[in-house]
């Protein structure tokens, strides 16, 4: 017999105080988000310095395409659901301004999560049904257990992966594929530019 679901409303997330309110409702069922690991932090640190400096910022340039708004772990508001991936982005030729309050309630156009042992399977099975029902354009998944990198991008059938890299390779990942991104700096290799 299968163990029975909770059933939380958004009410019941919005009454944890704000101070401790390091959770997600998805599915009904709210989970407190795992404390992040050293390989967590670092995947997550690295991930946002490689692209926030070359992405976060208008369109336009050579070596700093702009164009998105490269934030961490903000509250976004889904079909109804919390959801607070590691890393997410919006482009700015469709939220020209920057993702404002809590929750935020536009739909970011990617998002990444770093997973940790006590969340892969959240990770990889409900948060990745919810990001794909509610039209996210691209999900990327690092690994830092098995050092690797997975890309995926939308279609009406599910996410179908379009890139798998790990420790060693460099890659053009999309949609940041204007720049090349060493994956190894995600798992704590020096950063390519030192």
């Amino acid at each position: 017999m299968a163990a029975a679901r909770s059933t939380h409303k958004i009410d019941d997330f919005w009454a944890i105080p704000e101070d401790d309110r390091f959770h997600e409702l998805i599915g009904g069922v709210i989970t407190r988000k795992a404390s992040p690991s050293g390989e967590h932090a670092d995947a997550q640190a690295a991930l946002l310095a490689a692209l926030r400096g070359s992405f976060h910022r208008s369109a336009g340039g050579i070596d700093k395409p702009g164009g998105w708004w490269v934030l961490l772990e903000v509250e976004i508001l889904l079909d109804g659901e919390i959801a607070r991936p590691d890393v997410l982005g919006w482009r700015r030729d469709r939220c020209p301004s920057r993702p404002t309050g809590t929750p935020v309630k536009q739909r970011p156009d990617w998002v990444c999560e770093v997973l940790s042992p006590s969340n892969a399977s959240r990770d990889t099975v409900e948060k990745l049904r919810l990001y794909h029902r509610s039209g996210i354009p691209h999900y990327w998944i690092i690994d830092p257990d098995d050092a690797t990198l997975t890309v995926m991008r939308w279609s009406s059938g599910g996410y179908s992966n379009v890139l798998a890299a790990e420790h060693g390779d460099r890659v053009r990942a999309e949609p940041f594929q204007q720049i090349e991104l060493a994956v190894g700096t995600l798992f704590g290799d020096e950063p390519m530019d030192l």
